[in-house]
């Protein structure tokens, strides 16, 4: 009854943007925080970046000073602005939300993942 759709992925180049949005609908009571994690070939999934129902935000040191996190909280949906994109930016990148439902289950929620692929 809970889905996180993303979308937004692609093909860039090396230097280029992205926005990644992440929509999440269903029977929700209340949405605690919101993230964006992501898995390149080989590698674990990494936390990309994180923002809590006040606002408060993280970043993993990788991305940090290229890549923001917003979210709107009226349309259910968190953002990744992704600025100066570089080929290790090159991933599936997977949606999170740690979700109260209506009948207040709690749960950590994903999304199918988007890809992005930053070329050199």
């Amino acid at each position: 009854q809970v889905q996180l759709v993303e979308s937004g992925g692609g093909l860039v180049q090396a230097g280029g943007s992205l926005r990644l949005s992440c929509a999440a609908s269903g029977n929700i009571f209340r949405i605690s925080s919101m993230g964006w994690y992501r898995q390149a070939p080989g590698k674990q999934r990494e936390s990309v970046a994180e923002v809590t129902s006040t606002g408060s935000t993280n970043y993993g040191a990788s991305v940090k000073g290229r890549f923001t996190i917003s979210r709107d909280n009226a349309k259910n949906t968190v953002y990744l602005q992704m600025n100066s994109l570089k080929p290790e930016d090159t991933a599936v990148y997977y949606c999170n939300a740690q979700i109260i439902t209506i009948s207040y289950a709690q749960t950590y929620y994903w999304g199918q993942g988007t890809q992005v692929t930053v070329s050199s």
